[in-house]
């Protein structure tokens, strides 16, 4: 009997341990589970009031700057304003979404939620296209495109990237299916691999095809113009004037001016007729403001190249594999990982931020504007 007992204490004893360090273990893991959901809580946080802010102050900057007020930057504005939409409309409820992991708003707001994610990321991505026609047009045809290139037509270009965004966000209202139980999760129905195929070819892939062949068309142009600058500025292929000045008995100086295209320096000859009285006089100078203008020009062009290069690397990186992985799903539904696909849309959403910041920081116009605004803010305040 004692024995027994002994044996049951122990058991008691050893089942008491274990359950106090399952509870301990829980207790750990609630903690840092936690932990983790306020600190991607306020990550996100920080990258939607980034986002906001950075657009609000890009149309503030060409609000403010009659200088900024042209057809170019009125496209920047809108697209500015677009990927402000995001911030506003989309990116506060996904984060809520993405800390809980459970969606507690219902499904009339699952069904705005989704229609305005897919409606203002596909608008942002269409405007980086119409941007980029905008400048292949103004650099391959310059001469005519600068008649054409109004506000009004900047505005017909804005409002086809929007009706080509609602085109591709509508259709999923026609079958989606009110759920009589409770809704806890909200993601785009990927069952409809016709509705995928379309959707992630209208809003991203086609685009893309577009964006690489018009930017490798900018991207040879600005060479060619480099090149030609750099050709013409070589020494002995700088601009020069001569200037005549001829003196005779009895009248008035009479000067001239021819314009050459060949000369290095400065340089002053005279040539002596028979008659001492009779001088003409040749004066060659070398039209340095008009070199400094070409070699200004040419280091624009180099600027704008590289702009290009940095806006398509930035929009490949954030958006390829959101649309991968979305096609991916489709076909194999076990694929589906919910961290991972928070992961590739959060990415996505990093475009809104990251283009006004490339916009903006590689337009000195853009720079000097923007410090003016910052400079009267803080007088004001």
């Amino acid at each position: 009997v004692e024995l027994s007992k002994v044996l049951i204490d122990k058991f008691w004893n050893m089942s008491t341990n274990d359950t106090n360090v399952n509870l301990t273990t829980r207790g750990e893991e609630e903690k840092d589970s936690l932990t983790f959901q306020a600190g991607l809580a306020v990550t996100l946080s920080l990258i939607t009031f980034a986002t906001t802010l950075s657009n609000a102050f890009v149309i503030a900057t060409i609000y403010q700057s009659r200088k900024l007020h042209t057809p170019a930057n009125f496209l920047i504005a809108s697209l500015a304003l677009t990927d402000l939409l995001v911030s506003v409309l989309v990116m506060p409820i996904s984060a809520l979404y993405t800390v809980s992991q459970t969606w507690t708003l219902g499904q009339v707001m699952c069904d705005i939620w989704l229609s305005s994610d897919i409606t203002c990321c596909t608008a942002s991505i269409l405007h980086l296209c119409i941007i980029a026609l905008d400048r292949y047009w103004a650099i391959t045809d310059a001469v005519e495109y600068t008649k054409k290139r109004t506000s009004a037509r900047a505005a017909g270009m804005i409002a086809t990237a929007w009706v080509i965004a609602i085109s591709i966000s509508l259709p999923p209202f026609f079958w989606r299916q009110v759920k009589a139980e409770e809704v806890t999760t909200c993601n785009v129905n990927t069952d409809h691999i016709f509705y995928t195929i379309y959707s992630t070819f209208g809003a991203f892939y086609i685009p893309t095809l577009l964006l690489i062949a018009l930017y490798g068309r900018i991207y040879v142009e600005a060479r060619k113009r480099i090149l030609k600058q750099s050709y013409n500025n070589k020494p002995g292929k700088r601009l020069t004037s001569a200037h005549l000045i001829t003196n005779s008995p009895g009248t008035n100086s009479v000067a001239s001016t021819v314009s050459l295209n060949y000369g290095t320096n400065e340089i002053s000859s005279c040539e002596a007729n028979s008659s001492p009285a009779n001088v003409n006089y040749v004066k060659v100078t070398v039209s340095d403001a008009l070199l400094e203008k070409k070699r200004i020009s040419a280091a624009r062009e180099r600027k704008a190249t590289k702009t290009l290069g940095i806006i398509l690397g930035a929009y490949i990186i954030c958006w390829l594999p959101f649309f991968i992985y979305t096609l991916v799903v489709s076909v194999c539904a076990s694929c589906f990982y919910p961290e991972l696909f928070d992961i590739f849309t959060w990415l996505g959403y990093l475009n809104s931020l990251i283009n006004p910041i490339i916009y903006t920081m590689s337009n000195e116009d853009f720079k000097k504007a923007f410090h003016k605004l910052i400079r009267f803010r803080y007088c004001r305040s």
